[in-house]
């Protein structure tokens, strides 16, 4: 569990003891904050009685003398239209976070890698992980997938955080400042959540909000709108921006072509690895999150080497595509 001894005495409303909000109202209780919490369902509200956690109707809360609203990220606090409690909390101006806010706040040096988009987000990110893990390095999988953050274990400097963050965790975590922040690709999607297309791309831009100089913005350039982005930000930002594509060439970039993942930061075009008999990463789509898994990867010190043995070794998700046969040369 990570430590949030930083709320220590801090009054903290959480909103949502689903998946995500369970955890966090249990390690801001371990933190000794002033919790007061609440779920609209109320087996999830006695479920979280059982385990220590101080229910309140917030609906009752004094935001006046409330630290922060930590709300889930399924609860809208905006459109298409923002939760009661959302909106009592925001006229009081208290601040509305997630659980990934209170990681970001209490990480301890730990380097995160943050990815997004609006598919390919989870492949990319346990590939990442597997092939850091491969590398004997020191990493935790989690956020939209997996283990709930405030679940995961406290990591040295030496360690890494690889998150994969929705639209939604994005704009209720304003201080993330990932060293390596990769989107994928973007298309139409939760735009009731985001009032539009523009909001979302917005709240997907955010992954690259706080980055410094150092830090590398991975985009995905083989559709319109991340490709737009990668333009933008290589013109006007600081940090190194690194374009990715599952199959036409890049200039300082990561790509496959031909089932080839080459890597050409440098110009080179040196081929890493290849993915003809890989599996677990069918088709161009996983050529890009091929591509871009490898290219966060040399951006934190991993080899060449490592990461082609990474990819090799990558075991997939569950209930993803899966080869079920081979009939003359076409796989099915």
């Amino acid at each position: 569990m990570i430590d949030l001894s930083a709320y220590k005495d801090k009054t903290i409303a959480v909103m949502g003891l689903g998946r995500s909000g369970l955890p966090t109202a249990r390690a801001l209780v371990a933190a000794e904050a002033q919790v007061y919490a609440w779920d609209d369902s109320e087996s999830a509200r006695s479920d979280a009685a059982k385990v220590g956690v101080p229910i309140f109707d917030l609906s009752a809360q004094n935001w006046l003398k409330t630290d922060s609203l930590i709300l889930s990220p399924g609860i809208p606090h905006t459109y298409p239209k923002a939760n009661p409690i959302a909106a009592a909390a925001k006229a009081a101006n208290c601040s509305i976070i997630g659980d990934v806010e209170l990681l970001v706040q209490s990480n301890q040096n730990a380097t995160i890698i943050a990815i997004t988009g609006t598919n390919g987000k989870s492949t990319t990110t346990a590939l990442i992980g597997h092939i850091l893990k491969a590398a004997n390095r020191e990493v935790i999988v989690g956020g939209n997938l997996g283990t709930p953050v405030l679940e995961f274990p406290t990591l040295t400097p030496d360690g890494f955080y690889v998150l994969e963050l929705s639209s939604y965790q994005l704009e209720l975590t304003p201080s993330l400042d990932p060293t390596v922040a990769v989107l994928l690709n973007i298309s139409a999607d939760h735009l009731d959540r985001h009032g539009g297309i523009d909001g979302y791309i917005a709240a997907k831009r955010l992954i690259f909000k706080n980055q410094k100089p150092g830090n590398a913005a991975i985009l995905g350039i083989d559709e319109p709108e991340s490709a737009k982005i990668f333009q933008d930000i290589a013109a006007n930002n600081n940090q190194c921006s690194l374009p990715i594509s599952g199959y036409q060439s890049v200039k300082a970039g990561v790509y496959v072509i031909d089932q080839i993942l080459y890597d050409n930061r440098n110009g080179l075009q040196q081929p890493v690895v290849s993915l003809e008999s890989i599996e677990t990463l069918p088709g161009d789509h996983n050529a890009q999150n091929a591509a871009a898994a490898a290219a966060a990867c040399f951006m934190v010190g991993i080899n060449a080497t490592e990461i082609a043995n990474g990819i090799e070794t990558f075991p997939g998700l569950a209930h993803r595509q899966q080869l079920a046969t081979i009939i003359d040369g076409i796989r099915y």
